[in-house]
């Protein structure tokens, strides 16, 4: 990971669709933002247009996405943009949205980066704040962990390793990557939000996901995915990779290190970045590029 200054967009993008849980029809924006100002979604729809910062302080823990609230206003679903920001290294944007939550699109931060990318970006002339950790951390227990680490380099090297046992047709798979933009945009943007069929006929019972079907994301069945293929044969860890990524993005820097996931979700991704965030305070443990 070479230093840099930070990015911002070029002119403003647009990327329309339907949120997975409401089943409301959203609209995000994402707009060019001035240097440090970090990402900050924009509730347009609200009096006063109230402004949520994308950092782990406004999380609010919800079951199966990454939420943000502040001052009675929120924003759920935000990793796949989160992820995609930080995939390509935007590091100032401003999203403007019209519902509480964002849209749920293919399942996956194709759609994002897609528009960000036909946008484009510029560089500023502040340089962007690097984490390099230098403690060992792990949260969890036997059944759900994350670990971070010292890298030994100059470069974020993140693991997964997806257990969903024997009985199922996602089984277990395991991806260790270098993450960088061009890594970010091949090979993990696809990757689309997954689940097993018991899990989404029981969303639907409590009224949950009434727009969705098997075709908007991966719903697996005995045999594999319902009424749809599989982008990667394992598109699964991919895409808790890519939740990783934008989780880890509520730290508001770029991150050296490793990092060693094994069944972790929301929950525990947000958890590492509150034990980073408390390291932080330390000047060690933050270097700004020259």
């Amino acid at each position: 990971m070479s230093i840099r200054n930070q990015c911002t967009l070029a002119k403003p993008a647009v990327v329309e669709g339907v949120g997975y849980w409401s089943g409301q029809d959203v609209s995000v924006e994402f707009r060019p933002a001035a240097s440090d100002s970090g990402v900050v979604f924009v509730r347009r729809d609200l009096p006063g247009q109230p402004r949520i910062p994308a950092t782990i302080a406004n999380r609010s823990d919800m079951p199966r996405r990454t939420t943000l609230c502040r001052e009675g206003a929120g924003v759920g679903m935000v990793e796949h943009i989160m992820a995609a920001l930080a995939g390509l290294r935007v590091d100032n944007c401003e999203v403007w949205v019209d519902q509480p939550e964002m849209p749920g699109c293919d399942g996956s931060s194709l759609p994002f980066v897609e528009a960000i990318l036909a946008a484009g970006t510029v560089e500023q002339h502040a340089p962007r704040q690097r984490y390099v950790v230098q403690n060992t951390i792990r949260l969890g227990n036997e059944d759900a962990w994350l670990e971070a680490r010292p890298g030994g380099g100059d470069k974020l090297v993140l693991r997964y390793d997806l257990d969903y046992g024997s009985a199922n047709a996602i089984g277990r798979q395991s991806l260790e990557i270098v993450l960088s933009p061009r890594f970010f945009r091949v090979n993990l943007a696809p990757a689309r939000t997954f689940m097993l069929e018991i899990e989404a006929d029981a969303l639907r019972a409590q009224g949950l996901g009434q727009r969705v079907t098997a075709n908007d994301l991966l719903v697996f069945g005995a045999q594999g995915p319902i009424d749809n293929q599989l982008r990667f044969p394992d598109e699964c860890v991919r895409h808790k990779l890519l939740d990783l990524v934008g989780d880890l993005a509520l730290l508001g820097a770029d991150l050296v290190g490793r990092f060693h996931a094994y069944r972790s979700g929301h929950r525990l991704n947000a958890g590492m970045v509150t034990a980073l965030c408390r390291l932080k305070a330390t000047p060690l443990r933050v270097v700004r590029s020259a």
